[in-house]
């Protein structure tokens, strides 16, 4: 039986729609992190998003920063702590070398993990702090030619400002 949300998924889109609106394709279920992860050639990014202040203040717009580097990973996939959590506990254990972090970042290079940002990392960091140390892990593991998109529509693109304390917890089902 799937673990149910903690939180409202509808209250936490505006939060996983940034990171789409750069490319990052959400994931939700165990068998597409297995399908995604499991590859055993090229790279891929996965950030495992959450409703704290280090992922509105550094993790989500680092990485929409750093997408915009001339080299970026050929994925780029997003797994929801607290709404997702049966695709996130499993995104987790492909990144067990590490403890469980909401928020955190890994890259991933033929199907092995090269590159970690855990919480402790990002809350000591700022958004050009953590894009920068990700452009250098895109430029010592990817080929893919960036940006994510084109420089137009990242102008135009404001990441959610605020703290996710403020979002609701989902009542509980009975």
């Amino acid at each position: 039986m799937p673990l149910p949300p903690i939180y409202d998924p509808q209250a936490v889109e505006p939060l996983w729609q940034e990171l789409a609106a750069v490319g990052v394709e959400p994931l939700t279920t165990p068998e597409q992190v297995d399908e995604v992860l499991s590859a055993k050639s090229g790279t891929t990014l996965v950030i495992v998003n959450s409703v704290c202040g280090c992922a509105a203040g550094q993790a989500r717009p680092g990485v929409m920063l750093a997408l915009q580097n001339a080299i970026i990973p050929d994925r780029s996939v997003t797994v929801f702590a607290g709404v997702d959590r049966d695709a996130v506990e499993r995104a987790r254990s492909h990144m067990s070398a590490y403890p469980p972090s909401s928020p955190s970042i890994g890259l991933f290079k033929d199907g092995q993990q090269v590159f970690m940002l855990q919480r402790t990392d990002l809350q000591q960091m700022n958004e050009p702090q953590v894009a920068e140390a990700l452009r250098k892990a895109f430029d010592a593991h990817c080929s893919r030619t960036g940006p994510s998109i084109d420089e137009e529509t990242y102008k135009q693109i404001r990441p959610y400002e605020g703290c996710g304390s403020k979002i609701p917890l989902f009542p509980a089902r009975v």
